[in-house]
């Protein structure tokens, strides 16, 4: 009996291949956007944590400066005679030949065996040959040798180490970062004599030397992924949850003959959730292989955003890694089960001699979404209650997920009453019979329809939010950008020498210094200007005390950044952990890490040893300057870079940055109209009995196809209506919460109606496409097809 009863079952779908594609491609669609972007965040961690595990510090102690300043030798040098076993670090970026590389150098005879012969290990570097000591020898994974053509340095190749990472002598490390006396931390080996004096009070020692920097730094980053992957899957599972509802009403004939026969309810129930269970693990291996082929093609972007936001290097090559893939498989199970649930709830209290009327369907979705729409007021009301005294990430992504699935368990109940007000306005038969035959097809294409409202409501957030971005993002830059000419030179000596021509030659030099620090754990920047009319005339400063550029020109405090003042909760008044009163707050997008502002002369009392190599060049004619610098001095490539160049440049890393978004959204955009393509197919077998009356009373079958295609639009177009206040809304808590707490700033709001517009052709032209086949069936349906129709017990 079971195995004639599970013959049964799956002769369903071998009469109806086109709903056995919507549930496989609906879950392996879901599945796929999943774990790509499981995939692209697995990739990050992993080479966050290769990044993190260089000096393995994890075990080991750091001690720092308070104010976040470097360490001389001479400090050192004190620690040491004190009795402090303690080994110094000089960690730092360069960027040559387009490769950006973190240079770690240490010092081999004072470093703890064990860390030794960890960053040692795959190479012929132990402490007993001496490599290490070798002058200008670095250790580098090879894809990173590019890097150190032009440098006087031994390369030993180690394919072990990170990419994007390079391991020295420190001596060595601090000629190529020209910080000849510069330490930026001091390791802290874990046995330490006794009797120890205190260190002094302007040192600090940290917990595993901060060693997750960069994966505190872009955990919003992978939070907000990761919100995508989850919306894709939701809009897959309506189309799954669609698929499972039609197949269960249509073989609810089969389900009686079963139980008739004698099959208790329990076994069919187990049959129904393994043939399932077979189908989620085809779909789950189909949407891994997908999910993966996503993962490649987006990595790269990825990875571009990630060094241009956070400075954060990941490897450009997707592994298969287990987390992701296992994650993939777990989720199709998962939605699938979620998406049968209902359906198996009603199959136990199916009464024996139900049977599938499509009026009596009707109803019972209609009462179904009664409760859909109870349940959608109390998501409004927890959004609300979130948006009130929720604070952090999780309250802008639970705000988020509320305003979301309840808006899509309204859906029906709003496209009901829309179709409902048509149908009353309407005048002549054909016309009321149209919009109640369509209020008819609801249960069969609401699902479908919450999808397309979802991935609608997510390009017009999304959109919203980029074009936001992009419109202040330019504006910033022109406030930013305010000097002619960027000049970088080589060395300190040799700008002192162009730059002391260029003086005489009329044009303003302005220079450009900085040095890192960290400010509450975390890595930042602390710049000098120079008192000019070019910042106090153009910087972007979003709050201040009065007078605020006289009183930083008095070196009375500092101005920080928005990323800055949010994370610390800083304001002007407030104090910095160095010690400096702010001043102001200015604005700093497409920047992750805080910075700190303060006088050229203050910046050269605490950082004497530091000397200007980058300056901005303000003239009257920049062409003519720039012609005679490469003249004079043979500047060549990015040593002389004019305003329009680098505006381009940060405008392309901008749009670079939110290139995976717009891949993301055309996705799910394709994932929805799919689903209405796979349920109107679906739907056009079980059409024939409600079409073939209104055939025989005289419309023909090209006049049926013409408006089922109208219907399709209709529906569509009502559900593009109902998108856009709810992505207008996506968009608010996007730019007021979301962007806040993964990068630090708040951005303007701005509507753009044309682009709307554009969406909602697209979104009518899916439609269409998705109506278009089924319309075709239809319209060559022979008419003996719909002659039986009235020899049927319907």
């Amino acid at each position: 009996m079971t195995r004639l009863g599970l013959i049964a079952l799956l002769s369903h779908w071998r009469r109806n291949p086109w709903q056995l594609l919507t549930l496989i491609a609906g879950l392996a669609l879901a599945t796929a956007l999943w774990c790509g972007v499981q995939a692209i965040n697995a990739e990050a961690r992993a080479s966050y944590d290769k990044a993190a595990d260089v000096l393995a510090s994890g075990a080991f102690n750091a001690m720092r400066k308070a104010d976040g300043s470097a360490f001389s030798t001479q400090d050192y040098v004190a620690l040491r005679r004190m009795g402090w076993q303690v080994s110094p670090v000089i960690e730092g970026t360069i960027e040559r030949n387009d490769h950006v590389v973190q240079l770690v150098g240490i010092e081999p005879m004072t470093l703890p065996q064990s860390l030794l012969e960890r960053e040692t290990a795959g190479t012929e570097a132990a402490r007993g040959n001496g490599t290490l000591l070798q002058a200008r020898a670095l250790f580098v994974h090879p894809d990173d040798a590019a890097a150190f053509t032009e440098e006087n340095v031994t390369l030993h190749l180690n394919a072990q180490r990170p990419v994007g990472t390079a391991l020295g002598d420190i001596a060595t490390v601090q000629g190529l970062l020209r910080k000849p006396d510069e330490i930026t931390r001091l390791i802290v080996d874990t046995v330490q004599p006794m009797g120890l004096p205190p260190i002094p009070e302007t040192y600090r020692i940290e917990s595993g030397a901060g060693q997750t920097d960069v994966a505190r730094l872009t955990r919003s980053f992978h939070l907000n992924l990761t919100a995508f992957g989850l919306l894709s899957f939701a809009v897959g599972i309506f189309i799954v949850y669609g698929a499972v509802g039609l197949a269960f009403e249509q073989r609810r004939g089969v389900f009686r003959t079963l139980r008739a026969l004698g099959m208790p309810v329990r076994r069919l129930m187990v049959l129904l959730a393994l043939e399932l269970g077979v189908f989620s693990l085809i779909a789950g291996g189909l949407g891994v292989a997908l999910g993966y082929l996503i993962a490649a093609a987006l990595l790269p972007d990825v990875a571009a955003t990630l060094r241009g936001l956070y400075g954060a290097e990941i490897t450009g090559q997707l592994q298969l890694r287990p987390a992701w893939w296992l994650s993939g498989l777990g989720m199709a199970f998962a939605g699938t089960g979620i998406a049968a649930a209902a359906a198996l709830i009603k199959l136990a209290r199916l009464p024996l001699l139900s049977f599938n009327h499509p009026r009596a369907m009707s109803m019972h979705a209609l009462a179904s979404g009664r409760w859909m729409a109870a349940v959608a007021c109390l998501l409004f009301v927890s959004g609300f209650a979130f948006a009130l005294w929720g604070e952090g990430l999780f309250a802008g992504f639970a705000l988020l997920a509320c305003l979301l699935v309840g808006a899509a368990f309204c859906l029906p109940a709003l496209l009901a009453l829309a179709l409902q007000a048509a149908g009353r306005i309407s005048r002549g038969a054909l016309a009321e019979w149209f919009w109640a035959d369509s209020r008819q097809q609801l249960p069969g294409l609401s699902m479908a329809l919450m999808a397309l409202l979802l991935a609608m409501a997510a390009n017009i957030g999304v959109s919203t939010m980029v074009s936001s971005f992009r419109l202040t993002f330019t504006g910033y830059l022109d406030q930013r950008l305010s000097s002619e000419l960027y000049l970088r030179l080589d060395t300190a000596d040799q700008a002192e020498i162009v730059t002391s021509d260029l003086v005489t030659r009329g044009v303003t030099v302005l220079p450009i210094i900085s040095e890192e620090i960290r400010i509450a754990g975390l890595p930042a920047e602390i710049y000098g200007v120079r008192d000019h009319a070019t910042y106090r005339e153009n910087w972007p400063i979003l709050a201040a005390v009065p007078d605020v550029w006289d009183q930083l020109a008095a070196d009375r405090g500092a101005l920080i950044n928005e990323q800055l003042a949010r994370r610390n909760d800083l304001g002007p008044g407030d104090a910095l952990p160095t010690g400096d009163p702010v001043l102001g707050v200015y604005s700093d997008y497409g920047n992750a890490a805080g910075q700190v502002v303060i006088s050229e002369a203050e910046f050269a009392r605490r950082y004497p040893q530091k000397r200007a190599v980058r300056f901005g060049l303000r003239a009257d004619d920049p062409e003519a300057v720039a012609q005679y610098l490469r003249a004079t001095y043979g500047l060549q490539g990015d040593a002389l870079i004019d305003q329009a160049q680098l505006k381009a440049f940060s405008l392309s890393v901008f749009e670079r940055t939110f290139s995976v978004t717009a891949a993301l959204n055309l996705l799910t955009l394709s994932v929805a109209g799919l689903a209405i393509l796979i349920s109107l197919l679906t739907l056009a077998t079980l059409r024939l009995p409600q079409l073939a009356p209104v055939w025989a009373l005289g419309l023909t079958r090209r006049h049926l196809a013409l408006l089922e295609l109208l219907r399709a639009l209709c529906l569509a177009a009502i559900t593009g209506l109902f998108a856009v206040p709810l992505g207008l809304m996506l968009a608010w808590v996007l730019l007021a919460v979301v962007n806040v707490e993964a990068f630090g700033w708040r951005l303007p709001m701005f509507l753009f109606p044309a682009e709307y517009l554009q969406l909602g052709i697209l979104t009518l032209c899916a439609a269409l496409l998705a109506a278009l086949w089924p319309a075709i069936r239809l319209a060559r349906t022979p008419p003996d097809r719909l002659l039986r129709v009235f020899s049927n017990e319907r």
